[in-house]
């Protein structure tokens, strides 16, 4: 079966004054247009194109990979806003329409906005809709506390910025926890902090190798790795310098770099943090 909104690898079935037409292995058709035939192919061959529908509502294949597939959420430009609704840069000739009913808040020229693309069920084309909510659950999470996790940047809030947590489930950054810039559509590592009640997920940016260092602690190696073994700050220094090289409060500067002492990781001089 063809799978409108992904990627299908079919083979060349024959070749038309219109293009040539791909065959799964069901024997279903799809049309490849001239633009996007080969210059040098065979019968048989495979090729790995994305289907989606024409003006015409046809199944049509390309080679040219959309910014955003179905099931999946991207930061995508606004090109035009008509009476039906809004029409979205996808990186295909045809742009991804998102509906009135499905936008947050109203869509302009040259606006950029964080949505899902999905497959409408009554017309069969594919859309987009920024309410990106409702295409998340925390019901049933597929995450545990620790776990290092892929995140989205959704929408900020009062109280930190809210994420799309491996694509799935929705989670928060708080404020006293982000020290580096984010925006809407941002794309970075993070992990699970906690799971507090009603399975809202508190999320740390950053990465960790093995659970019994923390992510702070981690960094703080990770730099020690980049300058050669050697960090030029202490207790003593100023909260916004190690704010600027290591994206963290000092308060959180001293309880990992005790963690690593403890471990006998890192060796503490009067000028500086060294790699044991």
């Amino acid at each position: 079966m063809i799978k409108i909104g992904q990627v299908n690898t079919l083979e060349i079935l024959r070749e038309t004054d219109h293009g040539a037409y791909l065959v799964d292995e069901d024997g279903n058709e799809v049309l490849l247009p001239n633009r996007y035939v080969p210059e040098s192919f065979k019968i048989w061959d495979k090729l790995d194109v994305f289907v989606y529908l024409d003006n015409e509502e046809r199944p049509v294949a390309t080679t040219d990979m959309p910014y955003i597939m179905v099931g999946e959420f991207a930061l995508l430009r606004c090109n035009a806003v008509t009476e039906f609704g809004a029409f979205l840069d996808w990186g295909l000739v045809k742009e991804l329409f998102c509906p009135f009913k499905e936008q947050a808040f109203k869509m302009k020229p040259k606006g950029w906005y964080l949505v899902y693309c999905y497959l409408d069920e009554k017309t069969g084309r594919l859309a987009a809709s920024s309410k990106t909510n409702s295409f998340l659950d925390n019901k049933v999470l597929t995450v545990s506390e620790f776990d290092e996790v892929d995140l989205i940047v959704s929408h900020p809030s009062d109280i930190g910025m809210n994420v799309i947590v491996n694509k799935t489930h929705m989670g928060l950054i708080y404020k006293d926890s982000i020290f580096t810039d984010l925006s809407v559509g941002d794309k970075l590592k993070g992990i699970v902090k906690k799971i507090r009640p009603g399975n809202k997920l508190d999320i740390a940016l950053g990465q960790i190798g093995y659970r019994n260092i923390e992510p702070n602690a981690e960094r703080i190696l990770h730099e020690l790795h980049d300058n050669s073994g050697y960090l030029n700050l202490t207790d003593k220094s100023n909260p916004e310098e190690i704010k600027e090289v290591l994206q963290m409060s000092k308060k959180n500067f001293k309880k990992a770099v005790g963690s690593l002492y403890k471990q006998k990781q890192i060796e503490i001089k009067q000028d500086g943090i060294y790699l044991v």
